[in-house]
């Protein structure tokens, strides 16, 4: 196997469907989009892993999304872990890559660094928001945090909002490879069942999971339940080096979990870090504020500064251009 194989599968996301069994699915493997979403900020390893299992969910479901802009994924708790955000841009153009972008806010006194990560962020949501951009409604789904993980929210939220059952199997952490590399990897496989014309239909009060959330036992009926649980069980067999890679391919892996379910591969999605932040957009943001607003952000050095809590890029204005009362410059008198 050369280098340049094992990079052709990272920071892909290749889709696939069990025709056996009526699902769908994704494998990701992220590497390099990881280690640059970290990169902007100095996160202690608990934050990290959190903001790497959330950056491979936002992977996963954003490429089964008929997506013209931007899906987000939001977690916040009542705990020290606060906020857990990343946005997914659907690619421009076929064959261009989706762009991927995190960050996270957290009590940096309160958290405990040896701990659980999920258990630190309390109670709280989960949330899937869709924005097709300009004239088009904003989408959004909200669920309780449960079960114990960031993925197992992801699957109460699908259950919930979309009733489909959905499963996600996921490794990720900081390697060091024997060539010398190390760096953060991910990698993790999605499933979910197809729903099919009159599919079974069922209320939020009739789920069997925690807190009355559905399950898929709850959505499936008949030879459904059959094709689901036979799916989950060799997903189970999945090893955390299998899912991570890189010695062994994403379409390799597919062949080797469901060979009797017939898999069908398509075309892989390459994904990359990526900020949609600009100064148009911070100052647009900005163009809200009053006068009197803008004074209590201008700094002594009679500036208006503004960081992204993204990409960490910083961006500093003349106080006299912003807000909604703002002056006209030379270039606006001008024109």
């Amino acid at each position: 196997m050369t280098q340049s194989e094992e990079i052709s599968w990272d920071d892909t996301v290749l889709p696939f469907q069990l025709d056996a069994s009526d699902i769908r699915g994704r494998v990701a493997r992220l590497d390099g989009l990881l280690d640059q979403v970290l990169a902007q900020h100095d996160y202690p390893p608990v934050i990290e892993a959190l903001v790497a299992e959330m950056a491979l969910l936002t992977a996963l479901i954003g490429q089964t999304m008929k997506l013209r802009w931007k899906l987000s994924l939001q977690v916040r708790g009542d705990g020290p872990i606060r906020l857990i955000a990343t946005d997914y841009y659907g690619p421009i153009d076929e064959g261009n890559p989706a762009r991927i972008r995190a960050y996270a806010s957290y009590d940096s006194d309160a958290i405990a660094l040896k701990a659980d990560g999920f258990t630190q962020i309390g109670k709280g949501y989960f949330a899937i928001l869709i924005d097709q951009g300009e004239d088009m409604t904003p989408y959004q789904g909200i669920t309780p945090i449960s079960g114990g993980s960031l993925s197992a929210c992801a699957e109460a939220y699908f259950a919930q909002s979309e009733q489909l059952p959905t499963r996600f199997s996921l490794a990720f952490g900081y390697s060091q490879e024997v060539s010398g590399n190390s760096g953060w990897r991910a990698g993790g496989i999605m499933l979910q069942h197809m729903p099919k014309a009159g599919a079974h239909v069922v209320s939020a009060a009739e789920g069997s999971g925690e807190g009355g959330l559905l399950t898929a036992v709850d959505m499936l009926l008949g030879d459904a339940i059959e094709n689901w649980s036979r799916a989950n069980i060799l997903l189970d067999t999945v090893e955390e080096l299998e899912l991570v890679g890189p010695t062994i391919s994403p379409s390799r892996l597919l062949l080797r979990l469901f060979n009797e379910e017939a898999p069908r591969i398509y075309d892989v999605q390459p994904v990359k870090f990526g900020c949609s932040c600009s100064e148009d957009r911070v100052r647009q943001s900005l163009s809200i504020y009053s006068a009197k607003d803008i004074g209590h952000m201008t700094t002594a050095a009679n500036i208006v500064t503004a960081d992204c809590q993204f990409c960490g890029a910083h961006y500093a204005f003349d106080p006299m251009t912003l807000g909604f009362e703002a002056k006209p410059t030379d270039a606006d008198d001008n024109s």
